[in-house]
């Protein structure tokens, strides 16, 4: 009697406390939701991670498609101590974006002052670049992809007078430049989250960019025309970091700077159909380049 007691004691103990622990992370597959505790708690969207608290260690946790994944994603800690920065998820494993930055500029002088030693200046200017890109994400908060781009320049002088005193004056007309260049790159992004909210990351991008293009720069010399044309090939590695918004569940704002890298560049030089020599250059850029900012919006799907 005794026994049978004891036993049923122990099995009102133990079947509510499993069940309510299997309740805390309880999903159902076929409805697609989520249960806690005795109430449905959401649909599952894909590609759109619910957190769920977990009972046990109250850490949060998220679920996307079938698996359930932590929010704070496991990392190596490559110094001696333990400095507590954490890693959250800001872009789960799957998924694929596809975005795109372009610029646009235009310039007038007569629409700035320039120094009172600079007469008839006559100068106007235009610049654009188109870069689109996809990749995947084939690790949560890893990305590879491929990047495409196409930028033109086009300037044109149509007059400009120096006068420095009556020894130094010069006087410069009808000088036009324009430039195309067209590139491709491979590239591999790295997302940190700064919160559990995935609205918020930073991240640094490494491309290796391939680029080829023509410049046309066309002024007169003693009356007379000189077309000068170049041809060019060039090979990029570049690191760029950045920051990524979410302005939208599958919309994000992204914006990068250029802070480092490696080029080989060979040009061709003509000058009125006459070839006038070879150039191979290569060299690395330590500086920041506030001219090479990129903005653009990206949907993630």
């Amino acid at each position: 009697m005794l026994r049978k007691i004891i036993f049923v004691l122990l099995v009102s103990i133990l079947i509510p406390a499993a069940a309510s622990e299997a309740d805390s992370l309880a999903v159902i597959p076929e409805t697609k939701r989520v249960v806690a505790g005795d109430s449905i708690v959401s649909m599952i969207v894909p590609h759109a991670p619910i957190v769920v608290k977990d009972s046990i260690n109250d850490h949060s946790r998220v679920i996307v498609g079938k698996d359930t994944i932590s929010v704070i994603l496991p990392g190596k800690n490559y110094s001696r101590f333990d400095r507590g920065l954490l890693n959250y998820l800001f872009v789960p494993k799957g998924q694929w974006v596809i975005g795109a930055t372009a610029s646009y500029g235009e310039f007038d002088a007569e629409d700035v002052r320039v120094l009172s030693f600079m007469k008839d200046f006559d100068f106007k200017g235009k610049s654009m670049s188109v870069k689109p890109y996809a990749a995947y994400f084939y690790r949560s908060n890893q990305c590879v992809g491929l990047k495409l781009g196409f930028s033109r320049d086009i300037f044109k002088l149509g007059s400009l007078s120096v006068d420095f005193d009556d020894d130094i004056n010069f006087t410069l007309k009808d000088v036009e430049y324009s430039s195309e260049n067209y590139a491709a790159a491979l590239f591999y992004r790295f997302y940190v989250g700064l919160d559990n909210n995935r609205r918020f990351a930073v991240f640094n991008e490494v491309d290796l960019a391939v680029s080829a293009g023509y410049g046309k720069f066309l002024r007169y010399y003693n009356e007379e025309p000189r077309d000068t044309r170049t041809k060019s090939t060039e090979v990029n590695l570049n690191f760029s970091p950045g920051l990524c918004i979410f302005v939208h569940e599958h919309v994000s704002f992204n914006m990068s700077f250029g802070v480092f890298g490696l080029y080989f560049k060979n040009e061709k030089q003509t000058t009125n159909s006459v070839e006038e020599g070879k150039r191979f250059s290569s060299g690395a850029n330590f500086k920041f380049n506030i001219f090479n900012l990129n903005m653009g919006i990206a949907v993630h799907i």
